[in-house]
Parts: C-alpha cells; sequence; structure tokens
C-alpha cells in the first residue's frame, strides 16, 4: 500500500444531495432549520438535566451525554453542508476530509455506545431495582462513559490513519454531503484491501456487539415486566425505558436504512439520501422523544424557560 506522502490532491468534491440548483436554497433552508432545532433542542436537554437536582440519576446522566454527543455529531457534517451551498462551493481539504472522517466516526461510535450502556442501566432499573444503587454509583457511570470514549477515539483514529496511507490521483468526487469513509476509500487509486476489512470489521465488532448487549438487556426487560401482575405495574416499568427503545430502534433502523440502500443501483445517491436520517434526523428527534413524555424532563425545562412545556 501506497504512503500517504504520495497523495496528488489537496482537496475533495462532496457533491453533496443534489446537484440542482433551483433546489440549493431549499436544501440550505431546511439543514439550518433542522440544525438549529437540533443544538438547540439537545441543549435545553444538558440544561435541564444539569439545573435539577432530581434529574441527577445514571439514567439522566447518560442522556445529558448523549445529547451533547449528538450536538457534536450533527456538528460535524451539517455546517460544512451549509457552507458548501452558501459559497457555491463543494471544496473541502484533504486535511479537512480526514477530520471530518476522524470526528465522524468517533461520535458515531460514542452514539453506538452510549445506546447500549443506557440499556444496560435500564436493564439494572427493570431486572435489579434492589441492587440499582449500589451498582449504578457515579464513579460506575463516569467509568462507562470513558470506556466508551476510548474505544470510539481508538477505533477513529485507526481508520483514519490508514485513510491518510491511501493514494489518490485524480480529481475525487465525493457523491455525498460529507466526507463518508466507505466512499472515500473506494475512490483511492492504491490498495484499499486492508481499508475495507478493518471498516467491516470495526462495523461488525463495535456495532454488533453494542447491539447484542441492547437486545439481550431487552430481553430480560421484557421477561421482567412479563412476571409483574398488575396492568400498571407493567405500564410504569415499560414507560421508564419507552423513550430509549424509540431511539435505538430509530437509530439502527435509519443505519440499517444506509446499509441496504447502498447495495441498491445508484448507490452513492441513496446512501447520501438514506444517511440523512441517522446522521440529521436522528439527533434532532431525540430531545422530542426524551421530553414528550416525561414529566421529570417537562418540569426542568418549564423551570428554565418560564412556560409551560406542552
Amino acid at each position: 500500500m501506497e504512503q500517504g506522502n504520495y497523495t496528488q490532491i489537496s482537496a475533495f468534491l462532496l457533491l453533496g444531495l443534489s446537484e440542482e440548483p433551483e433546489l440549493q436554497p431549499l436544501l440550505f433552508g431546511l439543514f439550518l432549520s433542522m440544525y438549529l432545532i437540533t443544538v438547540f433542542g439537545n441543549l435545553f436537554i444538558i440544561l435541564a438535566v444539569s439545573s435539577d437536582s432530581h434529574l441527577h440519576t445514571p439514567m439522566y446522566f447518560f442522556l445529558a451525554n448523549l445529547s451533547f454527543v449528538d450536538i457534536c455529531f450533527t456538528s460535524t457534517t451539517v455546517p460544512k453542508m451549509l457552507q458548501n451551498i452558501q459559497t457555491q462551493s463543494k471544496v473541502i481539504t484533504y486535511e479537512g476530509c480526514i477530520t471530518q472522517i476522524y470526528f465522524f466516526l468517533l461520535l458515531a461510535g460514542l452514539d453506538n455506545f452510549l445506546l447500549a450502556v443506557m440499556a444496560y442501566d435500564r436493564f439494572l432499573a427493570i431486572c435489579h431495582p434492589l441492587h440499582y444503587t449500589v451498582i449504578m454509583k457515579p464513579q460506575l457511570c463516569v467509568l462507562l462513559v470513558l470506556v466508551a470514549w476510548m474505544m470510539s477515539a481508538l477505533n477513529s483514529l485507526l481508520q483514519s490513519l490508514m485513510v491518510l496511507w491511501l493514494s489518490f490521483c485524480r480529481e475525487v468526487k465525493v457523491s455525498h454531503f460529507f466526507c463518508e469513509i466507505n466512499q472515500v476509500v473506494q475512490l483511492a487509486c492504491s490498495d484499499n484491501f486492508l481499508n475495507d476489512k478493518v471498516m467491516h470489521f470495526a462495523a461488525g465488532l463495535l456495532g454488533g456487539s453494542s447491539l447484542a448487549g441492547i437486545l439481550y438487556s431487552y430481553s430480560k426487560i421484557v421477561s421482567s415486566i412479563h412476571r409483574i401482575s398488575s396492568a400498571q405495574g407493567k405500564y410504569k416499568a415499560f414507560s421508564t425505558c419507552a423513550s430509549h427503545l424509540s431511539v435505538v430502534s430509530l437509530f439502527y433502523c435509519t443505519i440499517l436504512g444506509v446499509y441496504l440502500s447502498s447495495a441498491a443501483p445508484q448507490s452513492s445517491h441513496s446512501s447520501a439520501v438514506a444517511s440523512v436520517m441517522y446522521t440529521v434526523v436522528t439527533p434532532m428527534l431525540n430531545p422530542f422523544i426524551y421530553s414528550l413524555r416525561n414529566r421529570d424532563i417537562k418540569r426542568a425545562l418549564k423551570r428554565i424557560i418560564g412556560a409551560p412545556v406542552i
């Protein structure tokens, strides 16, 4: 494999979601709106959790971390897209592309791990309520988040460095609105066999293990809820994890949609459109999913904004 020193390009071209000039103002307004909703919605969740002592629990600690990651995740891709539309430029520098790949993988991995940690938290709360406070101490909560950061950082660092070793010997056009690593690797002139294997192995190992942990946790949760005799008790137990289950379903179903669309004809454009769901739409919806039917979050939000929250 040739080293990155032989790379003959200084920039990539991001083709975006559409090259039609008349659609650019619509795309700009739509993505700017979604970005602002995402940032302020998740920021309100963080402020609500930090300002209300009743929300200083493991579940809301992980939720605040997820909201922070979602703000950063969306900020990795959307601002550059908006800048390109506004300036009518499709260029992203080589260094900028590698940086975007690193942070995208880092934050996507964190989303993945945090959802698994939150499932484990709900598993302990519902299946082992008497031991919950003993096990889920603040030290363990912080440790779980740190482990998630370290594993995500190592994975993103490895894959970003491997992209640096690739050579690109022509004008590189990425059929996406950000530097999606799979498309960038496929456009390399040098041998990308090892990159492909590492990407698939990391996705299978990190994504698969997190999803397996989530499925195991919820299988135990469903079994525990089924053993509760009263309907009110079942509803109360299920309501504590309904929001998380909704977010998990949305996150993994949209990623599955991207995977399936990549196998279809004209896969590059289909994959770009499908990826909007988990890169923009899912982080935007998370605050609404967690707050609409959560009285604790609603109460904290009322205290912040001084108005009733529907």
